[in-house]
C-alpha cells in the first residue's frame, strides 16, 4: 500500500524547546524535511556545524543577522540563504518580535526525526 497525503497547518504539529527562547516543529518524511523555528528576540545563539549537508533557511517574519562563516547577513521576511556544509553559523534575532524561521533539509536530518513521529498513523 502507498503513502497518503497528510494536510495540516504548522500550529496544529507539535512543537518541542530547543533552549529558552528557541523552539522548533517539523514536517515531511526521510527524503526532505521542513523544520520552523520560532526564536525569542533575547535569546542564547547556538554557533555551530553541519560537516556533512547543506541548510536551506527562509525567513518567515522577523528580523534577524544570519552568521555564516564569520559574515552577519541582515535577513527579514522572505529572506533566503543557503548556509554550505562546514561553515559555522547562527542566527541572532534583532527586532522586538520573535523569528519565524523554516530550514529545508533534503534528505532529512537524522537527528531530527523524532520531531516526525507525530506523523505516524495519519
Amino acid at each position: 500500500m502507498g503513502r497518503k497525503a497528510i494536510a495540516t497547518t504548522w500550529d496544529q504539529i507539535p512543537d518541542e524547546a530547543v533552549r529558552p527562547g528557541v523552539r522548533r516543529r517539523a514536517f515531511g518524511n526521510d527524503g526532505a524535511m521542513l523544520v520552523m523555528n520560532e526564536l525569542k528576540p533575547g535569546m542564547t545563539v547556538n554557533p555551530h556545524v553541519h560537516t556533512d549537508f547543506d541548510q536551506l533557511a527562509y525567513i518567515v517574519s522577523g528580523t534577524a543577522l544570519y552568521h555564516v562563516d564569520g559574515v552577519p547577513h541582515k535577513v527579514g521576511p522572505g529572506s533566503l540563504i543557503l548556509i554550505p556544509a562546514g561553515q559555522t553559523h547562527h542566527i541572532e534575532p534583532t527586532g522586538s518580535e520573535p523569528v519565524m524561521n523554516l530550514d529545508v533539509f533534503g534528505p532529512a536530518r537524522k537527528d531530527y526525526m523524532h520531531l516526525l513521529e507525530w506523523m505516524k498513523g495519519k
